[in-house]
């Protein structure tokens, strides 16, 4: 099967950043063709940038990286022709309607008019935006211009999407919609490149998963298979606060927000903690390790806490010529 997007050590360091730390740092990686690939990490950890540099907006620093069989720094026409992005910062014009933001765009990308109402109006229903279709996007609140936004994407008939955290913002009714448009779009078969730092969102999407760290990739795979491939398969997490000497001999011991202790462990050990606790009316739960324990495992904080400012994103981002 043809790969959709192909990084190799792909480096990029922001002009003007003070410690030089790269924003990707040797990242590579295969995006394969059809279906939802998705990029998981921090706020900060390089998501946003891989996708910028993806989608022709951003210069890379070194490596390579292609597009549906092009080459980023040499055919970006080819590829803007055949992609559709949801930026993270998203701004729909604002003096058009909703329907016409949509519309517009579709007739932009060389959509016939009946093509491209038909399209407009599916995508505004999937999003339940039909209300707000004659209501100017300046009127609109920062989640319905989101959505938008996605309706705009999501009609498109771009061979490839670029989402980058589209359900930021979005109440849990919406988040489903949008979820619902992009499993409608990869049974298109059309390629999803997903980046979100919501774990629940990744997993119920997700056919592959890429987990990134300071530029880095940490792990991949299914989500299967990234249970599979950490040390620790089960999870102890313990209310009360306990001394991590007594509780080290179990397995790897975390504290999460609210002072929560987790002990990642093998099933022995963790069945083991887990009546340890009970004997001494602890508080205590335990089960098989979710996504969010496996970053908090492999990274060593949880994925809602930023990337230090040093070695984040910078907010104003390099434009490519």
């Amino acid at each position: 099967m043809a790969s959709a997007v192909v990084a190799q050590d792909l480096f990029k360091v922001y002009p003007g950043s003070h410690s030089r730390t790269p924003a990707l740092d040797g990242l590579s990686l295969t995006v394969p063709t059809g279906g939802v690939y998705g990029l998981i990490g921090r706020n900060g950890a390089g998501k946003t940038t891989f996708v910028r540099i993806a989608a022709t907006q951003l210069a890379l620093t070194s490596g390579s990286l292609s597009v549906l069989g092009h080459d980023v720094a040499r055919e970006e026409r080819k590829i803007r022709e055949r992609i559709a992005c949801v930026p993270q910062e998203s701004r729909p014009l604002y003096f058009l309607t909703v329907e016409e933001v949509v519309y517009y765009y579709l007739k932009m990308r060389g959509l016939p008019s009946v093509e491209a109402r038909r399209r407009t109006r599916e995508g505004l229903e999937e999003l339940s935006l039909g209300e707000y279709r004659r209501r100017l996007v300046s009127q609109l609140s920062g989640g319905l211009r989101r959505r938008a936004m996605c309706a705009m994407v999501l009609a498109s008939d771009a061979e490839m999407l670029f989402l980058d955290e589209p359900t930021t913002g979005l109440d849990p009714i919406a988040r489903r919609e949008v979820w619902a448009a992009i499993r409608r779009a990869s049974r298109e078969q059309r390629t999803i490149l997903l980046t979100t730092h919501y774990l629940d969102e990744a997993e119920a999407l997700s056919q592959r998963l890429v987990l990134i760290e300071r530029g880095r990739r940490i792990l991949e795979g299914t989500p299967g298979e990234l249970r599979g491939r950490v040390r620790y398969p089960y999870r102890v997490a313990l209310q009360e606060g306990v001394a991590p000497e007594e509780l080290e001999p179990y397995g790897r011991v975390a504290t999460v927000e609210g002072g929560q202790t987790l002990v990642f462990a093998r099933e022995r050990e963790a069945r083991e903690l887990a009546r340890w606790a009970l004997e001494r009316n602890l508080r205590v739960s335990m089960g098989p390790v979710s996504l969010e324990d496996i970053f908090l495992d492999v990274v060593g904080r949880s994925i809602d806490e930023d990337t230090p400012a040093e070695d984040a994103e910078p907010g104003h981002d390099e434009a490519k010529a």
